[in-house]
Parts: C-alpha cells; sequence; structure tokens
C-alpha cells in the first residue's frame, strides 16, 4: 500500500485507538487469573490478535463483542500448547509469552517472523534457565527465536539487563505463578514507565510487587494466584504523538480525545517535549488541545530511555524546528522493529534534512525544508506514521510506501487525518 501525502494543514479532532502495552498485558493476565477477565475498548490490531490466538493456544476462551474482550483462562493447571506460538512480527506478544511457557507442563515452541526471529533474547532466556525452567534455543548460535520452553519455575534470584524492559516484564508476569520467591536485580534499567505499567496490571489482578525507587530491584513471593478483573484501555499516548507532531510542524490547531495524562504510560511525556520545542498545549474537557501557530525551536537535548517509542514522531518534529535537536540514550531503540535510528536518518537524510548519528545520540540540525519523493517505512508502523506526518508540512507530495504496516498499532490513522483537512491518498499496490 501506498500513501500519497500532500502538504496540508489539520483542523479538527482525532481520537487514538487503545493502548497496544496496556492491551497485551490485559490479555496475558486474562490467561493466568481464575475466573473471566473483561478488557474493553481493547486495541483490534494485528500484535493484540498475536497475543490473544497465543492464550488460545494455552487453553484460554476469548470472545469479542462490541468493544469488549471476554477471557477466562483455563481451569486446570496450565499445558503446553499442541501447536507452534507463532507471534507474526510481535515483539511485546514474543517475549512475555516466553516466561508464560515456563508455567506450562510440556514444551512450548515461540517463533515469530523474520524481524522476530533476528532480534536477540539471549538475557531471558538464560535468565529462565536460571528460575528453574528449561529453555533452550532452536539455533543456538543466533540467540533469537525460534525458542523452546518446558515448565516449571520454580523461583529464585536472577541479574538481567534492562536496556529492554520487555524482558523484565516478562519476568515479573509469571513470577507470582512460580514455586518460591523471585528476586531480579536489573542493570541498566530503562524504559522503566513500560515496567511500571507492568506492575499495574500485576496488582490490578490481585498480586503483590515490591521494588526499590529505581527500579532495579524487584521481589515477588511465589504460590500467589491472579484473580480476573474488569479493566478498559486507556487511549494510546504513543500513538497520539503522531497527530500532535504533525499539528505541530504544519502550526496547526488539533484536538486529541480519549487520553489520560495519569495514566502510567511514559509516552504521555509527548506533551512534556512539545511544549520545550515551543509548542501551546492546553487540557480541555473534551481532551488535549494543541493550538495553532506553534513556532518550533531547539537547541535541546532529550533523553530518550524510558521513551523509546517517540523517536520516530520526535525526530520529525525536530526537523522543523529553528536550532539543534539532540536524542540521547538511545542505542536500545536499534532493537525494536527496525533499528529505528538508522532508518529515520536515512529516510529523513533522503528527504533533505540534516541528521547525524553518534555514538548513542541522534543529531537534528533545523530548520531544514522535507522534500518530496519516496521512502519506505521498512514495514515498522512508527517509521510509516513518523513519514507520514512529515509529508504533511513536505514542499511536494512525498510517497510512503508499505503503509500497511499502520494498521498494527493505529487502524485508520490516515483516515483520521484525512477528516481533519490532510491531503492523503491511499493507493493499493499489487502484493
Amino acid at each position: 500500500m501506498e500513501i500519497h501525502v500532500q502538504p496540508s494543514a489539520l483542523d479538527g479532532s482525532m481520537r487514538p485507538p487503545g493502548s497496544k502495552s496496556h492491551t497485551i498485558r490485559g490479555v496475558l493476565l486474562s490467561l493466568l487469573a481464575s475466573g473471566q477477565s473483561r478488557l474493553i475498548d481493547p486495541l483490534e490490531c494485528g500484535d493484540a490478535i498475536s497475543a490473544l490466538n497465543a492464550a488460545r493456544a494455552f487453553g484460554a476462551t476469548v470472545s469479542i463483542e462490541d468493544g469488549v474482550w471476554t477471557i477466562a483462562g483455563p481451569d486446570k493447571p496450565l499445558l503446553a500448547p499442541t501447536t507452534i506460538i507463532d507471534t507474526d512480527n510481535s515483539g511485546t506478544t514474543t517475549t512475555p509469552y516466553c516466561s508464560v511457557a515456563a508455567l506450562a507442563q510440556g514444551h512450548t515452541i515461540i517463533t515469530g517472523d523474520e524481524q522476530i526471529r533476528s532480534r536477540p533474547i539471549a538475557p531471558l532466556i538464560r535468565a529462565l534457565n536460571e528460575l528453574g525452567a528449561t529453555a533452550f534455543f532452536t539455533h543456538p548460535s543466533r540467540k533469537t527465536p525460534p525458542v523452546i520452553i518446558q515448565g516449571t519455575l520454580k523461583g529464585g534470584r536472577v541479574t538481567i539487563e534492562g536496556r529492554n524492559s520487555q524482558f523484565v516484564s516478562s519476568l515479573l508476569l509469571s513470577a507470582p505463578l512460580a514455586e518460591g520467591r523471585t528476586e531480579i536485580s536489573v542493570t541498566n534499567a530503562l524504559e522503566t514507565p513500560y515496567v511500571q505499567m507492568t506492575i499495574d496490571w500485576m496488582e490490578r489482578y490481585g498480586v503483590s510487587v515490591q521494588r526499590n525507587a529505581d527500579y532495579t530491584h524487584f521481589v515477588v513471593e511465589g504460590g500467589q494466584q491472579y484473580t480476573a478483573s474488569t479493566s478498559r484501555v486507556p487511549g494510546d499516548w504513543s500513538s497520539a504523538a503522531f497527530p500532535l507532531v504533525g499539528a505541530a510542524i504544519t502550526g496547526s490547531g488539533l484536538l486529541l480525545q480519549g487520553l489520560d495524562m495519569t495514566d502510567s504510560q511514559g509516552d504521555k511525556r509527548i506533551i512534556e517535549y512539545l511544549r520545550k520545542f515551543g509548542c501551546s498545549i492546553t487540557f480541555q474537557e473534551e481532551g488535549v488541545y494543541i493550538a495553532e501557530g506553534s513556532q518550533l525551536k531547539s537547541d535541546l537535548t532529550i533523553d530518550l530511555g524510558n521513551t523509546p517509542d517517540m523517536l520516530p514522531a520526535l525526530a520529525v518534529l525536530a526537523t522543523q524546528a529553528e536550532g539543534t535537536t539532540q536524542f540521547v540514550n538511545i542505542e536500545h531503540i536499534r532493537q525494536k522493529e527496525t533499528d529505528r535510528i538508522e532508518e529515520m536518518h536515512q529516510k529523513l537524510t533522503s528527504l533533505g534534512c540534516d541528521l547525524i548519528v553518534g555514538d548513542d545520540e541522534l543529531v537534528v540540525r533545523g530548520k531544514t525544508p522535507i522534500r518530496g519523493g519516496r521512502v519506505h517505512s521498512a514495514g515498522d508502523h512508527r517509521i510509516a506514521m513518523a513519514l507520514v506526518v512529515a509529508g504533511l508540512a513536505a514542499q511536494d507530495t512525498l510517497i510512503v510506501e508499505g503503509g500497511e504496516c499502520i494498521a498494527v498499532s493505529y487502524a485508520g490513522f490516515c483516515e483520521q487525518l484525512q477528516a481533519c483537512g490532510a491531503r492523503i491518498k491511499i493507493k493499493s499496490t499489487p502484493s
């Protein structure tokens, strides 16, 4: 699919979808809980469907009706699925289900698409082995999925690298169901809002977690039990960043609905970042409003250690701000759906922008015109959305190839932009 974007201003309101991170945590805990849980307004996207399918494979019953997912875990000990767990392109599904598999009787095989099969998860597999499970790679030299995992977790003490918070969250989710106490020490703790989100969901489902202030040490007693819960999935701040940036770089006014500033999502810091760039943002009864006429200025250093998903949108924003922006503490962003540092560097440079990749940093010098042209999403939904909003401020038509990946997290993104005045045409391409 090609997305043809012409220079456009925005005016109106948009409602970002439910949070993918929240949705997948809700699915996982509903699988592990006793009783019947309900998720209201979940994000119905490819990653969440991968999580649902995996839950079914582990014995959960699932019904979907009118924006509500009803999930009941099996009323017997967790058994390894009789089929291979294929998480497709979902890293947020792959890592936690490795720990779910470590709770199950029998051998579970977990794999994914080519991108997932290239993502190293050795720290997690090592930790599961140290906690009593049996886990190994089908290709030991690669340290990537497919993996084969056999339960059950006994508990114990483990130290794990924390640049990828998914490893920490994965261990936390399974720890209450281990036989004994689990103590987790974390080195290089980053992305800590995602870890707090995991703890919030665990507590909502009835278990307790002890942690220190800097998220480097956790204690979880074994032998606990998750109990069913009814939860509403909040709007996704990660997705909201893209229309907000689109409004900022075009000097437009835009209202974003369905967002909660009290939520644990770290990406709500997009409001803080936009204000630093000179945007006027207010909280109204209807939602978050970015005022028209933003005069973007920079000379900023922004640490993205805890908000890695912000890089694609903020890189576009920085190209349209007067001054130099330095994004630091970003090396872990190379291990997302793509190497997002290199992808944004290549894409924006090809469009005439001035970016330099350094040691654990990305420097953007603005303001530079964005040329029109043709770029590819690299199959990464956040790269694709960043390029679409860049096209709103481009000098000529910008064509984004591979735009179908946007549905991973924000189905209807382009249509919502069109409703707010964006001149966007979506064209199907031969598969």
